[in-house]
């Protein structure tokens, strides 16, 4: 059963009575410390970047009290985000209207993500092992390659410093759901360490409603079965890390994640998967003088599922990929900074399903400046892909930012992205078609901004154009170059303090048409809210800290032809949190307070009232 609508103008009047009077009134700063690399492959700050960026940070994550990376997420400028069931289950997230695998997801600089599907698999990243998330908004393929369309998300895992000290966490809530994490980490002298360990485990929800076998949802539809049971999810995972820096201008980090998940399901063919998601890391930096800086990288990621159905292997789909990078930044002038390096990427599949190609490699190298000259801001890249599939493609970048001063600064950047064509899409049998080009995108945005003493707001408005995209062509039977869209968007973020109340808005206005020929022609692209909002209020009085997160998204479409129309929603959270003592810390959460029903994907449900308690220990510097 679909929620009733929350309208678009009901949700941007609310959103914005809500944000714009305290932003004028605001008494105290907020934190502008926080830097973005995924933006510039070098260290900038927010502030200072020239292309749409967000920082989520340790301390904000803890006090969402979040317990996904997609929960984390949504809402947030730009992103929506589509979830077939709860826990565990598929989590795909749309980035200023792009397709769901134009997003490129990082984990500590190692690209994640299937190789056959051309998807990473964030229903499965542990948020107890995150640090902090960066996100980019718009293309940034030229600085790395493939995929980021959409943009650019950057998942790092924790780094300690300072004492060597512990940290455990024990949760439980609704569903059954029980948690657990602990870890340990901290400096040495020279080098740094770091070791943790999580668990979570819920008896979960029935994922989908099923079909009914009625005339009005005849069978087939929905998820092609009925099985309304609970559809559980369990993730283990643990990740090691550390570094050691040999003298002052040498330095060697490492860092492994790896993550086991076993997901319960509704459907005819599968019903159960197991996971394991490993990202593999290690880096040396080199920093000879204050002018020059040299870094060499590799990674390796391994995604991997086993599929099930009533215990019986349906499937078995494992990719690997290994990644390396040189990378020099070089200080020419005073404020001026060229870039240069070489990315090498090698994919490998082995899957029960008979690939005619199980491998390729892409070689890339790619150049960028960085230039500020008083006022003004200058930031150029370009860089060239060099496939094995599908052999050579270049993009580009250029953005321009000027400062009126008092923190107030306009913008205005222009990129090309593309996306290479996924194993399942070139060559699985019977659907693959080998002669696909890549999807191509041409994207503008035009932005203002202030960062204060006081507070900080942002807005920006942009287009993307995506041409070539993959669809199935009716001619030839098989997915080929035919589709295209065009997308326009605006966003709007602000974040003060008031009173003592930490408050941070987002609204986002997105339009992805189809611009396809055909019955589909200027259609909305599936799956994509509008007009998005959430809005997080936090306070503190003494020990007790409380908190709330209200989210609301407008109606979406589950199909190309718009006849399947998924109403819009609301939801609000509530967050408890008190100081028992200097090292422990008790929280609570609401979520979904007034139990809506709504849905992401049609068919399938989402939690209603939810309601969590944990305990964390976390001794202090």
């Amino acid at each position: 059963m679909q929620s009733r609508t929350f309208s678009s103008p009901s949700l941007l009047a609310f959103a914005v009575a809500m944000a714009l009077p305290f932003a004028a009134q605001a008494q105290e700063a907020t934190d502008l410390d926080e830097v973005v690399v995924s933006g510039t492959r070098t260290e900038v700050a927010v502030e200072d970047s020239l292309v749409p960026a967000q920082v989520i940070g340790r301390e904000a994550i803890q006090r969402s009290q979040a317990r996904s990376l997609g929960e984390l997420l949504q809402g947030r400028a730009g992103i929506s985000i589509a979830n077939q069931g709860g826990a565990g289950k598929i989590t795909t997230l749309n980035l200023r209207g792009a397709e769901s695998d134009h997003v490129l997801v990082l984990v500590d600089g190692v690209r994640m993500g299937s190789a056959t599907a051309g998807l990473p698999a964030l229903q499965d990243l542990p948020i107890d092992q995150i640090d902090r998330v960066e996100i980019v908004r718009g293309p940034r393929s030229s600085l790395w390659g493939s995929e980021a369309i959409g943009g650019v998300i950057q998942v790092f895992t924790r780094r300690n410093t300072g004492k060597v000290r512990p940290n455990v966490r024990i949760g439980v809530g609704s569903d059954s759901t029980r948690e657990a994490s602990a870890g340990i980490g901290g400096g040495i002298g020279r080098g740094w360490f770091g070791a943790d360990v999580a668990y979570t485990r819920t008896d979960g929800f029935n994922a989908c409603r099923g079909t009914g076998g009625d005339a009005a949802n005849p069978f087939g539809a929905g998820c092609f079965t009925d099985e309304p049971d609970r559809d559980g999810y369990r993730n283990t995972s643990a990740t090691l890390r550390g570094g050691y820096s040999f003298t002052d201008t040498l330095a060697l980090e490492a860092n492994a994640l790896r993550a086991e998940g076993k997901s319960e399901f509704d459907g005819s063919f599968t019903n159960r998967s197991e996971t394991v998601q490993q990202v593999l890391g290690t880096k040396l930096r080199y920093t000879p003088s204050d002018k020059i800086n040299l870094l060499l990288s590799l990674g390796r990621n391994d995604d991997k599922s086993d599929d099930f159905h009533d215990d019986v292997q349906s499937g078995y789909f494992q990719t690997r990929r290994y990644v390396a990078s040189a990378q020099g930044d070089f200080s020419v002038a005073a404020n001026q900074l060229l870039t240069a390096g070489i990315d090498w990427q090698d994919d490998r599949v082995e899957s029960t399903t008979l690939f005619a190609v199980t491998r390729r490699d892409n070689l890339a190298g790619f150049v960028e400046y960085q230039g500020r000259f008083g006022a003004h801001q200058l930031q150029a890249s370009v860089r060239n892909d060099d496939n094995e599939q599908f052999g050579n493609h270049t993009t580009g970048s250029l953005g321009y930012g000027f400062g009126f001063g008092n923190g107030l600064k306009l913008t205005a950047s222009v990129a090309t992205g593309f996306k290479a064509p996924s194993f399942n899409d070139l060559y699985y049998p019977g659907f693959g078609n080998p002669y696909l080009k890549p999807e191509e995108s041409e994207s503008v945005n035009l932005g203002i901004a202030q960062y204060a003493e006081t507070w900080n707001w942002t807005f920006n408005v942009y287009q993307n154009k995506v041409d070539q995209l993959i669809s199935y062509d009716s001619q030839i039977f098989l997915p080929n170059n035919i589709d295209e869209a065009r997308i326009r968007g605006a966003e709007f973020t602000v974040d003060f303090t008031l009173a003592g109340f930490d408050i941070a808005t987002q609204l986002s206005h997105t339009d992805p048409r189809n611009r396809s020929a055909g019955p589909n022609h200027d259609n909305l692209l599936a799956r994509r809210p509008r007009n998005t909002a959430r809005i997080d209020v936090d306070r503190a009085f003494g020990d007790v800290r409380t908190g709330l997160t209200f989210n609301a998204a407008g109606e979406r479409y589950d199909n190309l032809a718009n006849t399947d129309r998924l109403g819009g929603y609301s939801t609000l959270d509530l967050r408890l949190e008190y100081a028992i003592a200097p090292a422990w810390t008790l929280q609570a959460k609401v979520g979904n307070v007034f139990d809506r029903d709504y849905e992401t994907v049609a068919w399938y449900n989402q939690a209603g009232r939810t309601y969590g308690l944990s305990l964390r220990y976390q001794p202090q510097d």
